[in-house]
């Protein structure tokens, strides 16, 4: 093993070690169940309808078109089916 560099040496925040890992303990352990009962989860919310992810091929001329409708298409695209769907012409 090499000799420490004097420089990178920081006695206030010393290098962790096994002993130290050995001591480790889950944070619901340590902070209660009340403190992890309010912990924010990361991420968005779960949806009650959450939308699935589908793949479908269309012609190269029909996505261009959606596309030059700007920001948004694929939810309007999600909204005219949906549409079209409780019309029953789909």
């Amino acid at each position: 093993m090499s000799k420490p560099d004097p420089e990178r040496i920081d006695d206030d925040l010393p290098e962790l070690d096994d002993g130290f890992f050995s001591r480790a303990r889950p944070a619901a352990e340590v902070m209660g169940e009340a403190f992890m009962a309010r912990a924010r989860r990361p991420g968005r919310p779960r949806l009650e309808t959450p939308k699935i992810e589908v793949k479908i091929r269309l012609d190269a001329k029909v996505v261009e078109h959606l596309r030059d409708t700007g920001k948004g298409w694929q939810t309007r695209v999600n909204a005219e089916l949906a549409k079209a769907v409780d019309e029953g012409r789909l």
